[in-house]
């Protein structure tokens, strides 16, 4: 089994920052890749950014160049850095990890058997 937290959310005004965690403990492995949905009510879960254990990334068109996907795994946690945020970027966040290889661009939500709770991001204007 593999437990994932995550923290930071919270309310921002348009233009600010914040930084999303996302502590992983218990059964993982070495090689894996991992990445941040994000969710609005009425909506499919949307894939915001990935990344793997070679360091390749992918984000969305939607945040490219604002948010960056990385991963600490001497502390076992992901983060997500948020810059420039607009409102269209209120949503639940959620982390979410598995095992092995994929191409990142790909990702889809039935794919990850793991994910965390979720955490609300609110962006006013």
């Amino acid at each position: 089994q593999v437990q994932l937290v995550e923290s930071g959310g919270g309310s921002v005004q348009a233009g600010g920052s914040l930084r999303l965690s996302c502590v992983v403990s218990g059964s993982t492995r070495s090689t894996h890749h991992m990445a941040w949905f994000r969710q609005t009510p009425g909506k499919e879960r949307e894939l915001v950014a990935a990344i793997d254990t070679d360091g390749d990334t992918h984000h969305a068109d939607s945040v490219k160049g604002r948010f960056t996907i990385s991963e600490d795994t001497a502390k076992n946690t992901l983060y997500l850095q948020m810059n420039s945020l607009k409102p269209e970027d209120t949503a639940t966040y959620y982390c979410t990890y598995r095992p092995g290889r994929a191409g990142l661009r790909y990702l889809i939500p039935l794919e990850f058997r793991y994910w965390g709770q979720g955490t609300q991001v609110t962006v006013s204007s």
